[in-house]
């Protein structure tokens, strides 16, 4: 279905199938590798999905696919650079395809909205923050899985390093007024989210 959908979206700026083939198999890669347990093809697929229940409230569909495809193409959990990373990433193929400058600025914008996923002045960045923090609001077994692969993909580091930082992600979201910036998914999100962050919190030594 991602194949598809990505296939769709560059058609639309260039009709080269080789082009379209091209971008999407680097995607595939990146998004495949072996210890890619959570940041994978999945989690792309799951934030379509998302964003497809609030597809009405987005101005700007293609970007936010943009957005959505190549958010999280970079990631190394030794970096703090991933979104930067990612972002050239972005611009260097959407500039292939001859995306508009303005439009490709914005993509950058809302894959760096996704490191600290702070409320935007652009509706359409919030709703694609909210969509990729969407995991955090599922149902208790389905947070404990994603919370589990997340420590795999940090399995680099021991616990007694992994965990104060993780305690530190935890409750940056704790103090927010509102982890989710929209009304659609802090209507649907928020109040699990609360329960499952905390959870995770007292489950950490």
């Amino acid at each position: 279905m991602l194949k598809e959908i990505f296939t769709d979206l560059v058609h639309r700026y260039n009709e080269h199938p080789e082009v379209a083939k091209n971008l999407w198999n680097e995607i595939e890669k990146q998004y495949s590798g072996p210890k890619r347990y959570y940041h994978n093809l999945k989690h792309l697929g799951n934030l379509y999905t998302q964003l497809e229940g609030c597809r009405e409230q987005i101005s700007d569909w293609d970007t936010v696919l943009f957005s959505l495809f190549y958010h999280d193409i970079i990631y190394k959990v030794t970096s703090k650079e991933n979104e930067e990373k990612s972002v050239l990433a972005a611009i260097k193929a959407l500039t292939s395809i001859n995306y508009p400058k303005e439009r490709i600025k914005l993509c950058g914008a809302q894959i760096i909205a996704t490191k600290s996923h702070e409320v935007n002045s652009d509706n359409d960045t919030n709703l694609f923050i909210d969509a990729d923090m969407s995991i955090v609001g599922a149902d208790n077994i389905t947070y404990t899985t994603y919370s589990d692969q997340v420590r795999r993909e940090y399995s680099v580091y021991p616990d007694f390093m992994y965990n104060p930082g993780r305690k530190k992600v935890l409750q940056h979201f704790l103090d927010m007024e509102y982890i989710f910036k929209t009304e659609h998914f802090r209507d649907k999100f928020e109040r699990q989210a609360r329960k499952n962050l905390v959870g995770e919190l007292n489950g950490l030594l």
